[in-house]
């Protein structure tokens, strides 16, 4: 069923329209103040009566006198100026109960009348013009530990998720992961050096070497890159090899990326929300269309070089110190 609210404004406002003979008039239909007065209020009539140039009490004795309410609420009452006061008859709240309540067959109310059969909808309608919407999730990054950051970001997302479907709109969930970029490299590199080294010891890594501690991992190489430079130029070869399609270092980031996915997925999965751990979208999914979006933009002519990348300044980006920061 539609709202409560909806169904008063809707029904106030026709009244509204026949008394006056006008179809532009809006019942203005609000919440009461007090529930000494009721538990909705209509405010438009007086709007109107200034438009009119009429008695606003009046005005409202004339619109009552054309509504027809009594299956939601009690006689309106006329308060003030012109204030229409009403609520909520018993048994409309009695019906709406029920609806809720009932879910297995159809029923009959108490005077022996028909029941429309239950919906399991609590007495919501589906929206009537449903849209397609994208929601976003937690988006851990691919060798580190997921933070209580990620907790609300993952049931928020999942909340308005159920909302949003439950209403009836097209939902699609996503939960975009950083899984590309240069620090790969070093994470790479240092997957290789561990893996070569466990073999060479005689360790099984088959199929692939296992990650324990993915933070102590994520540091280690990071330390590494930072301090070791014959680390860093092995880095930067894993990232050239990775952008070129090397298959041995592709081999080595998709592992990083398949235990990090294991490890979050196991939290996904015991909060029960399985949107996150189904509707995954990595930044590499886009790694074939960034050589084109980079030409696009400089066929537009607002790219720069900025320490060897080509950036786009955008006008008013800046940073803490008033600097422009690329984008």
């Amino acid at each position: 069923m539609k709202p409560v609210i909806d169904i008063l404004e809707q029904r106030i406002s026709a009244a509204m329209a026949v008394a006056t003979g006008r179809d532009d008039c809006a019942a203005i239909v609000r919440p009461a103040t007090d529930p000494k007065f009721g538990d909705y209020q209509a405010n438009g009539v007086m709007a109107l009566a200034k438009q009119l140039k009429t008695n606003p009490r009046k005005l409202a004795e004339q619109v009552v006198e054309n509504l027809d309410i009594s299956d939601v609420c009690e006689p309106p009452e006329i308060a003030g100026p012109g204030f229409i006061n009403l609520r909520l008859s018993n048994r409309f709240l009695e019906q709406v109960i029920l609806d809720i309540y009932w879910h297995h067959v159809p029923q009959t109310m108490p005077d022996g009348g028909p029941f429309p059969y239950p919906q399991e909808r609590f007495g919501i309608d589906k929206v009537s013009n449903p849209k397609t919407v994208v929601v976003d999730f937690s988006a851990p990054n691919i060798a580190k530990e997921m933070h209580v950051g990620h907790l609300r970001s993952t049931i928020i997302g999942d909340c308005i998720c159920n909302i949003l479907h439950f209403l009836g709109h097209n939902v699609i969930p996503q939960n975009h992961v950083g899984d590309w970029g240069t620090q790969f490299g070093m994470l790479c590199a240092l997957y290789s050096k561990k893996r070569n080294k466990a073999i060479k010891d005689g360790e099984k890594t088959f199929p692939y070497l296992p990650l324990a501690d993915l933070e102590a991992f994520y540091k280690e190489a990071k330390i590494l890159f930072d301090t070791n430079e014959q680390f860093a130029k092995e880095a930067r070869k894993a990232v050239a090899g990775l952008h070129s399609g090397d298959q041995i270092w592709l081999s080595h980031w998709q592992q990083i990326v398949r235990q990090t996915e294991e490890h979050f997925q196991e939290i996904y999965i015991k909060l029960g929300v399985y949107r996150a751990a189904t509707n995954i979208r990595g930044e590499s999914f886009y790694k074939n269309m960034l050589s084109d979006v980079v030409e696009d933009l400089k066929n537009k002519g607002i790219t720069e070089e900025s320490d060897g990348a080509v950036c786009v300044f955008p006008e008013g980006f800046k940073n803490k110190e008033g600097d422009p920061l690329p984008f």
